[in-house]
């Protein structure tokens, strides 16, 4: 509860509420009780600070949803890879990259987006309703879970299956060697953990913009003009992994790619942004709220 007030009879009601608001030309004994003081003493300045605090909010959820499902799938695909018996598929130093995304790029990104309009139309939350709510928690637990599947298949094919170029990828022979468990030491070879660690950060990339487009139930690619500073992130982590994968060599333990290979990479792992747009249509057809 919000109360507005800017005389001194205001003190106890403002020092009451929740937030208690007091005018730039109210008392001295009015803003010291209150919360804000509004400089301006414009309704519309209250309407915009809830707005953007909203907002704001809603940015740190996104980060959280986004970072914590890069965290739940490094840890699993680097356990994986040891039950599996094979050298570890990410290095120190591709962690330490895809730790710098996931902890300074993705904050810029996300707590960069501009405020919506749209949040004013939402209910107020109870303060103590936890951060991560329902809907953020089925899609780290179901994108994470997709992102396993999916790069632990990878492993399973580059460990019995040597190739040289993307253009060689089997489909039936990545299903047919998903449960096959044999112990072969150093199966992979640089060019098939260069195409793993590419693919991870590529999957962190698209997913960069799921996150984006949490809690409106709107295409990821709205507004996206607006977003500069999103759009500008997006190109360095981009380019960073070209560069990291063209020049990084023994330091990342990575070997360059070819042209083709990054067009596959790149049209591949789009996917996820699909599948995400597909999901939100449908939640919002269906008035599923998030």
């Amino acid at each position: 509860v919000a109360v507005t007030g800017d005389g001194t009879n205001d003190a106890p009601a403002l020092n009451a509420a929740q937030v208690g608001l007091s005018m730039g030309d109210g008392t001295t004994v009015a803003k010291e009780a209150s919360s804000i003081t509004i400089l301006d003493n414009s309704f519309r300045s209250i309407t915009r600070a809830v707005m953007w605090g909203r907002s704001l909010y809603q940015n740190i959820q996104r980060f959280l949803l986004f970072q914590m499902t890069v965290n739940v799938v490094a840890c699993l695909i680097v356990l994986i890879g040891a039950f599996l018996g094979t050298q570890s598929p990410l290095t120190v130093t591709q962690m330490l990259w895809v730790n710098l995304i996931m902890d300074t790029f993705a904050a810029m990104a996300l707590a960069s987006l501009p405020p919506d309009e749209r949040v004013m139309k939402d209910k107020p939350r109870r303060q103590t309703d936890f951060i991560i709510t329902r809907s953020m928690a089925i899609d780290i637990v179901g994108i994470g879970s997709f992102f396993v599947l999916v790069l632990f298949g990878l492993l399973q094919y580059f460990k019995y299956e040597e190739i040289t170029a993307l253009s060689q990828f089997d489909v039936r022979l990545f299903f047919s060697n998903y449960f096959r468990f044999e112990n072969i030491p150093d199966a992979l070879s640089a060019y098939e953990l260069t195409i793993f660690f590419t693919v991870f950060v590529m999957f962190q990339f698209w997913n960069m913009f799921n996150a984006k487009a949490f809690a409106t139930n709107g295409s990821a690619l709205n507004r996206m003009l607006q977003c500069r500073s999103f759009l500008g992130v997006a190109a360095i982590i981009l380019l960073g992994q070209i560069v990291i994968v063209t020049i990084g060599g023994p330091m990342f333990g990575v070997t360059p790619l070819s042209v083709q290979d990054w067009i596959y990479i790149i049209v591949a792992t789009s996917f996820i942004l699909w599948l995400g747009e597909l999901y939100r249509l449908v939640k919002k057809l269906f008035k599923v709220k998030y």
